[in-house]
């Protein structure tokens, strides 16, 4: 992590950042139909003593406000004031999704696949190639948070790519409950910050549109314990001891519906299961139907569909097939 270490100035969009720092860069990206300036704040607090930068955004989905949420506390509580390096935190990349709770940005594209974007492109590939020229270069280890999409609800884990045992490290540093190995998708920003040669973690917990106490919880603590791994956070900042290590999830699968019906889940996100426990039962408007779904497998429940209502062939339940342990 000497990247940006030795540098005593940090230049971002243009705007020279000294050591000893506390400053917010407006990133003005577009303008609404309305000609109003649509800005997202960057949130720079440089301590006196050079170190490690860390990037910490959230809100690359718009709807997804547990992200936020957990970003906003590190902010409110100082935890992003360090005492040596710099910590830059981005509460809300997709602003225009944020501001119309939508996934999407207003092209319709989702900005988690259009990475490293283009500077002719659409606006959210236009986004995403100003955000990896401008700001990405700067950062030596990055957190990104995110929430299950639409009403499937994830336990709170860190996703690694399984090729790198570097970040595998850093995720049971920052013991989220669980930490799944999945490969980086074309066009994420876990890809770009691969190709890159930046370390990333990705935080998903809870679901958009919703907040979630608990998610939050683990999302600053996690992050709490990472800038304590890095020599950052400030000594009166105390973290509390988890109750046991992160599982690590190599393998997992989704239970899919087998009726179309309403959903009435019996067990509850985070729990082991065994396989022929009864997780949900599926029944139609009428009272004539009952079908129950069972695990097929034991294993740990890492999302759950929460919508009251599902098609035949919907996913209802993610469930982990191998857990890894060291």
């Amino acid at each position: 992590m000497s990247k940006t270490s030795s540098k005593n100035i940090l230049t971002i969009l243009g705007t020279e950042v000294p050591l000893g720092t506390s400053t917010t860069i407006n990133f003005n990206i577009a303008k609404l139909y309305t000609s109003t300036k649509v800005e997202i704040p960057i949130i720079i607090e440089r301590s006196n003593t050079a170190g490690p930068t860390i990037l910490i955004t959230a809100g690359i989905h718009g709807d997804e406000i547990n992200g936020v949420e957990i970003v906003r506390q590190i902010i409110a509580k100082k935890i992003n004031k360090p005492v040596k390096g710099s910590i830059i935190c981005i509460p809300v990349l997709n602003v225009f999704g944020f501001l119309n709770m939508d996934r999407f940005f207003p092209d319709g594209r989702d900005l988690n696949r259009v990475f490293p974007g283009s500077k002719n492109g659409s606006l959210a590939s236009r986004f995403a190639y100003q955000f990896i020229t401008e700001i990405l270069p700067v950062a030596d280890f990055c957190l990104d948070f995110h929430t299950g999409g639409g009403s499937r609800f994830n336990a709170p884990h860190i996703r690694v790519d399984p090729s790198n045992q570097k970040l595998i490290t850093l995720a049971k540093v920052f013991n989220a409950p669980f930490t799944l190995l999945s490969k980086n998708l074309k066009g994420s920003y876990r890809a770009i910050c691969a190709k890159k040669e930046i370390d990333i973690l990705l935080f998903e917990g809870g679901k958009s549109q919703s907040n979630s106490k608990e998610i939050a919880k683990e999302g600053v603590l996690g992050t709490m314990r990472i800038l304590q791994h890095f020599e950052m956070l400030h000594p009166d900042f105390e973290i509390l001891l988890p109750e046991k290590d992160s599982l690590v999830v190599s393998k997992s699968s989704w239970l899919r519906a087998k009726h179309s019906g309403l959903l009435h889940i019996k067990t509850c996100i985070g729990n082991y299961v065994e396989k022929g426990e009864a997780l949900a039962s599926i029944t139609d408007p009428y009272g004539k139907m009952r079908h129950l779904e069972k695990a097929p497998n034991n294993g740990y429940i890492i999302n759950v569909n929460e919508s009251p209502i599902v098609y035949k062939g919907d996913a209802i339940f993610r469930i982990s097939n191998e857990l890894l342990y060291e």
